[in-house]
């Protein structure tokens, strides 16, 4: 398999779930304003979409969106119960925690990084995404993964946007709980690996 990812982007979570699998993978760097992979290749030939993650699988299959992409690598290692089994009520959950944070922390970190967004824009955006990360801090409190006390994939999508959080001047340790689960996170020795692939250790 390959994963053409950008350092720091939302593919820093399939990357840690790959890692956190124990599968074998390629990582492929973009350059996501020239749609250049690493390679020389025209990205925008893997995904038309232009955007990372991009998975290409084994029989040449490629696999885009980041929650879509965790649940193939779950289902590839289900030992890992990085996604719990297809069909039952837990499987659900995580698909549940996956799409919230897709479009209710993810997307709305967007206009935050473009710099033509208008200051009072990005305040109310700043304002809404607290509310959400007040919410997950009730959640976290007392436990130390989104689904108990197993790691799963869902988790290694929060963690990165809680790495982003520093970038658009939110202050995460305003959320006690949350801010201990990002630690956490960061804390587990693949994550570590992953975070040391893309050139993020400070």
């Amino acid at each position: 398999m390959k994963l053409y990812f950008a350092p720091g982007a939302c593919s820093l979570s399939p990357h840690i779930v790959l890692r956190e699998a124990a599968l074998d993978f390629e990582l492929m760097p973009v350059d996501l304003r020239a749609k250049k992979a690493k390679d020389g290749s025209d990205f925008t030939k893997i995904n038309p979409k232009g955007q990372v993650p991009a998975l290409e699988t084994d029989d040449g299959d490629v696999l885009t969106e980041g929650p879509v992409i965790v649940q193939y690598v779950g289902d590839l290692a289900p030992g890992s119960r990085l996604m719990p089994p297809p069909g039952g009520r837990e499987r659900y959950h995580a698909q549940e925690w996956l799409n919230f944070i897709t479009s209710e922390l993810h997307k709305n970190f967007s206009p935050l990084f473009r710099p033509t967004t208008p200051d009072a824009y990005k305040q109310m955006t700043r304002e809404g995404l607290a509310t959400r990360f007040r919410w997950l801090n009730d959640h976290l409190s007392g436990r130390p993964y989104l689904m108990g006390e197993t790691f799963t994939a869902p988790d290694a999508y929060l963690y990165v946007m809680t790495r982003w959080t520093g970038r658009v001047e939110i202050d995460l340790d305003q959320w006690p709980a949350l801010s201990a689960f990002s630690g956490r996170v960061a804390a587990r020795p693949k994550v570590q690996e992953a975070i040391k692939a893309e050139g993020l250790l400070k």
